[in-house]
């Protein structure tokens, strides 16, 4: 049998479920290991009646919910057919499609790994460390809760390399793509020797499959059972923490009975309490270097919208814009909504053409915040979507328009965590630019001036 199977196949299934017309294989390659009993083939949408009605479920990524599908003439089956509009990004899914995973002996991996890292861990991420460590081995979902800048990243590392020495495959999960981006030149550096794969919308799937992924949430619909440990990096952001099937999409692509664990500075009053009853928690108010968080600052800024819409920058935001390029300090400045951001950034580039603006649909916004952190443009303008999972040293932030409900506390709080996270420039300034402080400008700075003081959730 062993003979008779393509390795190349079977390294890119395990632990997948794939559209079967959008396989880098063969149709005949398929078929034959159908025939010999190692694929699995499913319809890419399974129906049913119930109470009178039918109703649908994708078995790709878990939806069941009736408005999030559509029903149409297919011409390919010449029936009525339903497709999926929630994974549709990935490629439509329909009843008649065909949906297929590997059942045979699942590919294996190598236990020969190295961790080259050299750093120091502090005594609070030496303690996560090892706690994590003794829940893996329990096979029970753990929480690292701890601050922004306490060195998250680095308390994973040994976690990840003992699970790679026994041969088991790992996965790194966050909602957004820059953390992403963000953690993989830095786990390619710390596993030089472990095959590693980035996983988000535009990259490409290599033939063989990897024994580290680094994933969006979004790319685990296309995952079964494949992992021995998952960590959802950023647990509470957008849009892990509000769709349903992102959180099934996590459970579906770890093994039965394998841990998920959670990594995030502002975990969910649900996630704490979950984790209590079935899990552990690992709690740390310290930031690597020893340094506090940095308190928001808050300034009124009167009808900056009414500013912006007429091409006129606000005094304050100006001056403080010119401060940050005077003394040579990057900076983000964070935008409630895309369409402001839109207008500012034409009035920005009149103070300085570098200066620039992203967004989650923005066609170079990776490029972006490279420049940035290149120091080949000053600042840049952004919505929450750089809220976290990017690193500048001693950037300096500013939130225009605090006081609307997109900047809740958790957001502000990570917002927030972008200043002062390098050793070398542990301060800075966090200003919310507001029209009136709301209870979760007020949250925020509580909670930050309670992590500075110890605080835990009780």
């Amino acid at each position: 049998m062993e003979e008779t199977i393509n390795q190349e196949l079977r390294s890119f299934l395990t632990g997948r479920i794939w559209l079967r017309m959008h396989i880098p294989f063969s149709q005949e390659q398929i078929d034959e290991h159908i025939q010999l009993g190692l694929i699995e083939t499913i319809s890419g949408i399974s129906s049913k009646r119930r109470m009178g009605r039918l109703t649908h479920h994708c078995n790709r990524c878990e939806n069941d919910d009736e408005l999030k599908f559509v029903t149409f003439n297919c011409a390919k089956c010449k029936k009525r057919c339903t497709y999926c509009r929630n994974c549709l990004k990935m490629g439509r899914v329909t009843t008649c499609n065909e949906l297929i995973y590997w059942i045979g002996e699942p590919q294996t991996y190598s236990s020969n790994h190295d961790l080259s890292w050299y750093g120091t861990l502090t005594p609070y991420q030496q303690k996560a460390s090892r706690e994590l460590q003794s829940s893996n081995k329990l096979g029970i979902p753990h929480l690292v809760h701890a601050v922004c800048g306490s060195g998250k990243t680095e308390i994973l590392f040994e976690p990840i390399f003992k699970l790679l020495l026994e041969g088991k495959r790992v996965c790194i999960a966050a909602p957004r793509v820059d953390v992403v981006l963000e953690l993989e030149p830095r786990l390619r550096r710390a596993f030089p020797k472990t095959s590693i794969e980035a996983l988000y919308g535009g990259s490409e799937s290599p033939m063989r499959s990897a024994q580290l992924i680094l994933a969006t949430t979004h790319q685990l619909y296309r995952f079964k059972q494949a992992f021995d440990v998952i960590f959802v990096d950023e647990a509470d952001a957008f849009p892990y923490k509000t769709e349903l099937t992102l959180q099934r999409a996590v459970q579906k692509a770890v093994k039965q009975g394998a841990p998920v664990h959670f990594i995030t500075a502002t975990p969910s009053d649900q996630l704490v309490s979950d984790m209590k009853k079935n899990g552990r928690i690992s709690f740390i108010n310290h930031r690597y270097h020893g340094k506090p968080l940095l308190v928001p600052r808050f300034e009124p800024l009167w009808n900056y919208e009414k500013h912006i819409n007429k091409n006129i920058l606000p005094k304050k935001l100006l001056v403080w814009t010119q401060t940050r390029m005077e003394r040579k300090e990057p900076f983000l400045i964070f935008f409630p909504t895309i369409a402001l951001l839109e207008k500012a950034e034409v009035i920005f580039e009149k103070v300085d053409s570098r200066i620039a603006a992203v967004h989650a649909d923005h066609p170079q916004r990776k490029e972006r915040v490279e420049l940035l952190r290149d120091k080949k443009i000053p600042g840049l303008l952004t919505t929450t979507i750089l809220e976290r999972g990017i690193t500048i040293p001693n950037v300096q932030v500013a939130v225009i328009g605090a006081e609307q409900s997109i900047f809740d506390k958790g957001a502000l709080v990570q917002i927030g965590g972008r200043v002062g996270r390098s050793a070398q420039y542990p301060a800075g300034d966090f200003v919310l630019f507001h029209q009136g402080i709301t209870y979760a400008m007020d949250g925020a700075k509580s909670e930050i001036l309670r992590l500075n003081k110890g605080g835990v959730r009780a």
